[in-house]
């Protein structure tokens, strides 16, 4: 089971009322925080976490990550409307290439043609509906795209960049959302595998391409990380610009055993920057936190190590899409307890 499959079941947990925008109430948020803080870096503990709240999945097609993007500032549109063209707050220009739409009853997929004309692309969508509801998987000439994240059901606009096949000069785009609603769960153990129910809503979807800025734009500072978080305190932390810094090395000693590392980003593509960390043999990846306001967005990855020893971490630093000319300034700290 993977850690987007533990997420969908945590959804499918959802069956109270709840808050009128659920998705972006920094409770919710809080709550999703932890339990990502509670993972292991094994498969097996992701299993053991799915027990832990009652429901087993079934898997059906996969889903890709969630993630935000750079347009959702750049973009000055009203809400469930996608502009023609913007700029994006680093200077990037986006261009729309096609449009389409999703209705919440009778439609579940449309697609759409777009030119490559080499410059980087990217999908966008903007959702009238429950936060909860069912997202679009993005195909591109009928094979899902690789990407960091799915367009999460808001009123804000979201992207995500777009995969396409090397050497072609046109493609196929289509938003399927049947593919997000398969699939069953199961509420005991030994219980029936009951359909989990599909979850309309309105989209407004497009495909843009984007030109970079002439210069490279410096991403602002990254925020302190606090001094106690997850019942751990900082131990250490270091700072780079990617590209230019695209690995890191800390050196802290684990206290009781127990040592969580979490990353903090600043700059358009922030949420796309991916890192691989690696601890006493064990191997943890993810994307990059961004916190502008409100609580610590804590989404640490934990690692067991020996008790009271020197322990060294290195991690290496990614990207998804294209980002020429759109450095990511990043932090990553090392919490002990």
């Amino acid at each position: 089971m993977t850690v987007q499959d533990l997420r969908d079941v945590l959804r499918e947990q959802a069956e109270a009322p709840s808050p009128a925008n659920p998705y972006r109430h920094e409770q919710v948020r809080s709550r999703i925080r932890r339990t990502r803080l509670r993972r292991r870096v094994t498969a097996g503990a992701a299993v053991v976490a799915a027990v832990a709240v009652g429901v087993y999945l079934v898997p059906a097609a996969p889903r890709e990550r969630e993630t935000t993007a750079a347009a959702q500032t750049g973009s000055t549109a009203k809400p469930g409307r996608l502009p023609e063209s913007f700029t994006s707050g680093d200077g990037t220009e986006y261009r729309r290439l096609a449009a389409t739409a999703l209705k919440a009853k009778g439609e579940t997929k449309t697609s759409v043609k777009v030119t490559v004309s080499g410059k980087p692309l990217e999908v966008a969508g903007r959702c009238d509906g429950d936060p909860r509801s069912d997202t679009p998987a993005v195909l591109v000439n009928g094979q899902v795209t690789a990407g960091p994240g799915s367009l999460p059901c808001s009123k804000e606009m979201s992207m995500f960049p777009l995969t396409v096949p090397r050497g072609v000069t046109e493609v196929t785009v289509t938003f399927d959302t049947i593919r997000v609603g398969g699939g069953c769960a199961r509420r005991k153990k030994d219980g029936p595998c009951v359909p989990i129910e599909p979850r309309p809503a309105n989209w407004s979807l497009a495909v843009y391409e984007w030109t970079p800025p002439a210069e490279p734009v410096e991403p602002g500072p990254v925020g302190a990380f606090p001094a106690r978080a997850g019942g751990m305190k900082l131990a250490d932390s270091t700072t780079g610009v990617w590209p230019r810094d695209s690995s890191f090395t800390l050196a802290v000693r684990s206290g009781s055993g127990k040592l969580g590392v979490d990353q903090l980003c600043t700059g358009d593509l922030a949420s796309r920057l991916w890192f691989r960390i690696q601890v006493e043999g064990q191997e943890s990846s993810g994307n990059c936190g961004v916190w502008k306001k409100g609580s610590y967005p804590m989404a640490m990855s934990e690692f067991a190590v020996p008790k009271g020893k020197r322990v060294t971490i290195t991690g290496k630093i990614s990207i998804w899409g294209g980002h020429t000319n759109r450095p990511v300034r990043w932090s990553v700290g090392a919490f002990v307890r």
